[in-house]
């Protein structure tokens, strides 16, 4: 486990870096009136929709809805993990990254050499030990050449009970050591043995290339054939994707990920010039798996036995993947033939007749659509009916609007109805399909429409200063409000954090549901100018005052009138008169002017 960064250090670093400059040294911007524009990096576009505000240090592309600050275009652009944006970062400012000590754990540091040392051990294995010559002699006959087993790091476990132990465990820390990482099994008499044992062995990495486990293949007839390494601090298998390190060191920028079985498919797919294939650790695949595999390449393709079984697994990692589709990704489906795996496959057809197969593979609209197709009778008098309802919760897993919106066209298409027809069907409200300007333009008749809680939250993010026009924001809680708690809450970090912009406030909500909203907002064109944004946003305050005052005094008068009053709610009912007729001439004020 990594220490943790403290949340002061990413806000001062979000304060002393320019995004402009982040973005300008890998997409080159030119300046738009206040703003920089670019052809937007994460989707294809001939018109720049790509727009970088100096002012609020956030990016957003019009185009396909991408959006955030400097630490998100690092993690989005170059693929990094957050730590590893950070440490850009700070690199660039001339920083050092520091951790809060109480959260690191040694124990990590101590298992990540321990499992480098395991796998030199098993690489100098395969080499040197007698039996390594049988390992070796199986690669050579699945068609691999040292080079490439040497990049993918395969060594060999020998035959015996403690031939890792024996190397490694030299001290009863080291045996525990052992233990905790997986590479050896306690038996009862506390006495422990080596979890691999005559297997070619493949080394684990994390995307940083770390060694975190291993999975082994047995070269005799034991069982089971495949061994994995049990979930420990270092892997928890539901997460991790082997070859993604190796894929990402062959290519900077990939456009393709290809989803296969096993470790042999990875590496024999390499083996043949296809650098681009990653292989889950003997689970189904995840939401955990999505989020890096999207973070790499906008396009993945799930490759899949075409048997039953195979379908099956499609179908249920199609339910994973549609709440990750957006219009920027893509995923596809491929089915083999029977009796075939990928390894067997690209050494039977070669690289040019396997990448024409990937090119082949299904839509994962089509693959839907055709699913729900076959379960539904459409010559049956309910058979649309049947269908819509059918596909609504799968349409309801998709947070993007246009990528469900194309699928619905799709289906519309294949049913013979429709498109706004099936939306209303399906209680979705048609949209525009457009982009760029016309978004820009949808965005300034939104902002013209804000309620008050939106409008403040959306000039809090332009012009973060004017939290201090204000005080006791707790008192709105009071209302009703849709976003009225996110709203109290910006306010009061602004408060007690003066100097902040509007990337490094959208960094306190990252991982949180409000983050998306924050983002929305943050990308409305204000339409107010600048001088004029403080009677703006004061005006709106007054508004939820209004608000306020109106229904407190109207519960204290009821109340009075069936119940009786306190003394202190007869105070409060005072006050609340007096605050009415202060707020009657403020408004009339304003109206004046």
């Amino acid at each position: 486990m990594a220490g943790r960064i403290p949340q002061h250090f990413i806000d001062e670093l979000l304060n002393c870096v320019d995004i402009v400059d982040v973005v300008d040294s890998r997409v080159p911007l030119r300046k738009a009136g206040r703003d920089y524009q670019a052809c937007c990096p994460f989707h294809e576009e001939k018109s720049p929709s790509f727009t970088v505000s100096q002012n609020k240090q956030f990016y957003h592309c019009f185009g396909c809805g991408a959006n955030g600050n400097a630490i998100s275009f690092l993690m989005e652009y170059e693929h990094m993990e957050f730590i590893e944006a950070i440490k850009d970062l700070a690199h660039r400012a001339g920083v050092e990254v520091p951790l809060e000590q109480t959260q690191i754990k040694s124990v990590d540091k101590d298992l990540y050499g321990l499992m480098q040392d395991a796998a030199k051990f098993y690489r100098q294995q395969l080499k040197s030990h007698a039996d390594g010559a049988t390992a070796i002699e199986y690669l050579k006959n699945r068609g691999l050449t040292g080079e490439i087993a040497a990049e993918y790091g395969i060594g060999f476990a020998p035959p015996g009970w403690d031939n890792l132990l024996l190397a490694l465990g030299n001290s009863p820390h080291q045996q525990e050591q052992l233990l905790t990482a997986g590479m050896t099994i306690r038996k009862e008499d506390n006495r422990y043995y080596d979890r691999f044992r005559n297997r070619i062995m493949f080394p684990i990495r994390d995307r940083r290339g770390r060694v975190i486990a291993f999975g082994g293949r047995v070269l005799g007839d034991d069982t089971p054939k495949y061994l994995n390494s049990p979930e420990t601090p270092l892997f928890h298998k539901g997460r991790e994707l082997y070859g993604l390190f190796e894929a990402r060191q062959a290519s900077r920028h990939i456009e393709r990920l290809i989803v296969v079985e096993g470790y042999m498919d990875v590496v024999a797919l390499a083996q043949h010039g296809i650098r681009n294939a990653v292989a889950t650790l003997g689970t189904a695949i995840t939401s955990d798996h999505i989020t890096p595999l999207f973070r790499t390449a906008p396009e993945v393709v799930f490759c899949f036995d075409g048997d039953r079984a195979g379908r099956d697994a499609a179908w249920k990692a199609l339910d994973i993947v549609l709440p990750e589709i957006k219009e920027e990704r893509s995923a596809r489906f491929m089915f083999l033939p029977d009796g075939e795996d990928p390894d067997t496959m690209v050494r039977k057809i070669g690289q040019a007749s396997f990448e024409e197969e990937i090119s082949k593979a299904v839509p994962l609209a089509n693959f839907l659509l055709n699913n729900l197709l076959q379960r539904v009778d459409m010559s049956a008098i309910d058979g649309k009916a049947r269908l819509v309802e059918l596909t609504r919760p799968k349409l309801a897993k998709i947070t993007n609007v246009l990528s469900r919106r194309r699928i619905i066209s799709r289906l519309a298409q294949q049913i013979a109805m429709d498109d706004i027809e099936l939306m209303l069907l399906l209680g979705e409200k048609p949209i525009e399909n457009q982009r760029g300007k016309a978004s820009q333009n949808r965005n300034t008749s939104e902002i013209r429409s804000l309620s008050p809680v939106r409008t403040i939250i959306s000039l809090l993010l332009d012009q973060p200063q004017l939290a201090q026009k204000t005080s006791e924001p707790a008192r709105y809680l009071k209302l009703e409000e849709p976003g009225v708690t996110l709203m109290v809450e910006l306010l009061e970090l602004l408060q007690n954090n003066p100097n902040i912009n509007c990337g490094t406030i959208l960094e306190h909500w990252r991982e949180r549901p409000e983050q998306k909203h924050l983002a929305k907002l943050a990308q409305l064109p204000l339409t107010t100018p600048t001088e004029g944004m403080e009677a703006e946003f004061l005006g709106a305050l007054t508004l939820l005052d209004k608000q306020r005052i109106e229904r407190e005094y109207a519960f204290l008068l009821s109340k009075s009138e069936t119940q009786g009053l306190s003394q202190e709610e007869k105070r409060q009912l005072t006050q609340l008169q007096t605050e009415k007729r202060d707020l009657a001439k403020q408004l009339g004020r304003q109206k004046s002017e």
